[in-house]
């Protein structure tokens, strides 16, 4: 093991007891062992505070903080980087899985390169029917974004990167950050997809790859913050997010970009959210989709085309 290591990895998690102990064994897995990680306890309820801090006890390179509060993933991602020390950054929520070989490869990369920023595939691991989980295919949008590899490319060369909004299919120069001052937003839901979208257009150049990174749960349960888009204040983070993500590939000037997210959105986003906005009894939702369809129908001309939006635009 090396006593300098080279990547630190942001481990925030609350309430996920039932799940945090897959996590770290998935660090603790890793083929590259030159890692230290941040396990941030966001004032959880259960147990997941006791299990970091018994897996600090049994491996130094596991490091604990704890919140006096709950303040959100994105205040907890924001506590560890304040506490990096290492040339590189990366993020594992604690109910996901890290796959072996991914800090070898995500460090790897950008370490040969010179880019301040790898990104990776990712898959998820959905609930096997015998309360299990198990880990489906790559996707069509996150293929789109990271295979094939490609080595110091931008934006403007590679658009459909933007596809990729997940803060922990990344690994990155913690002095992208710092000389960006970037920090994820506190309080809100999908903190990650903004950031994301800073990351691209704040890189001086980023590499893909097609490795699969990162094992993203969808719970059993549904306590997901993706399975609960049905609720209004959600949808609203939701909106603001890919609208405040666009915001960030437009003001860079990143016009193809723009356009390949907004196609994205169209084809992922929209469809489902217009299905749950036709029978949901808070007519607030649907104002809220309203206004959202009708503010990317205005910025981009791909939504003025689409059947979805202009049947929605009609209640």
């Amino acid at each position: 093991m090396s006593s300098r290591p080279s990547v630190t990895v942001i481990v925030p998690g609350f309430d996920v007891a039932e799940y945090a102990d897959e996590a770290l064994a998935s660090l603790q897995a890793q083929t590259m062992p030159d890692w230290t990680a941040v396990l941030v306890d966001d004032a959880s309820a259960d147990a997941t505070g006791e299990i970091f801090e018994a897996a600090a006890a049994a491996d130094d390179r596991f490091r604990v903080v704890h919140h006096d509060r709950r303040r959100g993933l994105g205040a907890g991602r924001n506590t560890g980087l304040e506490l990096v020390e290492t040339p590189f950054v990366g993020f594992l929520d604690a109910d996901d899985r890290m796959t072996p070989r991914a800090l070898e490869r995500l460090v790897g990369t950008v370490a040969v390169s010179g880019s301040d920023l790898a990104v990776g595939a990712y898959v998820r691991l959905r609930p096997d029917g015998d309360g299990g989980y198990a880990a489906g295919g790559v996707q069509p949008w996150v293929a789109a974004a990271t295979d094939p590899a490609r080595i110091g490319t931008t934006l403007d060369a590679h658009p459909a990167a933007s596809g990729n909004i997940v803060a922990w299919s990344k690994v990155s120069r913690i002095d992208l950050w710092r000389r960006s001052g970037l920090r994820f937003p506190v309080g809100r839901l999908y903190e990650d997809q903004v950031v994301a979208q800073q990351l691209y257009t704040r890189a001086r150049t980023f590499d893909v790859i097609p490795d699969v990174v990162v094992e993203w749960r969808e719970r059993a349960d549904g306590s997901s913050i993706t399975q609960r888009k049905d609720a209004l204040p959600v949808l609203h983070d939701y909106l603001g997010a890919l609208t405040g993500g666009i915001e960030v590939l437009d003001a860079a000037g990143h016009a193809d970009a723009v356009r390949a997210r907004v196609r994205l959105i169209l084809a992922m986003d929209v469809p489902p959210l217009v299905e749950i906005a036709r029978t949901h009894p808070d007519d607030g939702y649907r104002r809220a989709m309203g206004a959202f369809l009708r503010a990317l129908r205005d910025r981009a001309p791909e939504a003025s085309a689409s059947p979805v939006v202009s049947a929605a635009l009609l209640w």
